[in-house]
């Protein structure tokens, strides 16, 4: 039997190749695409494998300690950390910003956009020169505030000159901490519980006093909390309290300061690779094995953490007040 066409199936056909013909530049396009974006793709980082894991070399400075004199030398993001203008024109003020953890977030705050003071004790002057050095190359404001904030006088000094030479103030970063192993309660005097206290808990206290007046709503306040507040270690035993401190200050303080758009948040690590732990904070025989009972075998470096310290401070997180947000590497609370 013959096959016919009509007229109608001819022109159906034609029709057909037509839109075949008009959607294919853009599907090769797509096609395209998605090739390039495939072999753009980053792949996959095994945590346990990115930093540096146990058995570390036996080390010890005096307080409070150098960076860029630790073996191996901590990752604070100077190459690494990538911002994308989360926090355009903020102004932020963090204590102990020279090293560790501070550092980590006063560069991940100028590559985001913000100008930064830090503070430091003088000893760490030359640590703190090279934080200046890279949020200036940002083109943002580095300022540098050296001084003692067991000193109520100077806290209250540090957040005025803060204030003038940054041009107002909405993001606090209470970083800095003093932290000494003791084997037993014998061991620890008066004068190092009373640094240790005047540096962990009345400094935040003035400093934050201090810097209320200064802070409209949309500010945003950090405290440093520790896993050593939910899991205190045997040797630890004054820093451990200070720390369950701090997490009860940022949820009671959240509180208090919502109603006037204020947030108040905190960030609780784990073994972090900071100066802190080479100059008094870890036992040598601890440090040679720092970090290695986390699930992931390692210590965090301080720019692990940096992006959390971003996001609490960023508009999108709005909602988050009196939270604590961990980075323990698998061990223990929060």
């Amino acid at each position: 039997m013959e096959n016919k066409i009509t007229r109608r199936d001819a022109i159906g056909k034609i029709a057909a190749t037509v839109a075949i013909a008009a959607v294919a530049p853009g599907a090769l396009a797509q096609s395209q695409n998605s090739n390039t974006n495939k072999a753009n793709a980053k792949e996959l980082t095994d945590p346990r494998n990115k930093y540096p894991k146990p058995p570390f070399n036996k080390q010890s400075q005096p307080f409070p300690g150098l960076a860029g004199k630790m073996t191996p030398v901590p990752d604070h993001g100077e190459k690494s950390y990538v911002g994308s203008g989360r926090l355009e024109g903020r102004k932020a003020l963090i204590t102990g910003g020279d090293s560790g953890i501070g550092r980590a977030a006063a560069i991940a705050y100028a590559r985001e956009g913000a100008d930064v003071a830090i503070n430091y004790l003088p000893a760490e002057e030359e640590d703190a020169k090279q934080v200046i050095e890279l949020i200036k190359k940002e083109g943002r404001k580095g300022i540098a505030i050296p001084g003692d904030i067991r000193s109520e006088a100077f806290c209250k000094q540090l957040v005025s000159q803060a204030v003038q030479q940054l041009g107002g103030l909405d993001i606090l970063i209470n970083n800095a901490g003093h932290q000494k192993a003791n084997e037993s309660i014998l061991d620890l005097s008066s004068d190092d519980f009373d640094w240790t206290m005047k540096t962990n808990i009345y400094a935040p206290f003035w400093i934050t006093k201090a810097a209320l007046p200064h802070m409209k709503p949309g500010s945003s306040i950090i405290g440093l909390s520790s896993i050593q507040a939910y899991d205190p270690s045997a040797d630890l035993y004054d820093y451990a309290q200070t720390k369950a401190a701090t997490t009860n200050y940022v949820k009671s303080l959240a509180k208090q300061l919502g109603p006037k758009g204020i947030r108040v948040n905190g960030v609780a690590p784990g073994p972090v690779w900071t100066p802190l732990q080479v100059s008094g904070g870890q036992t040598q025989e601890n440090l040679e094995k720092f970090g290695g009972d986390t699930p992931l075998g390692r210590p965090g470096q301080p720019v692990e953490l940096a992006s959390i310290f971003v996001q609490l401070a960023a508009d999108n997180a709005s909602f988050a007040t009196g939270q604590i947000y961990g980075a323990t590497g698998g061990k223990g609370q929060p």
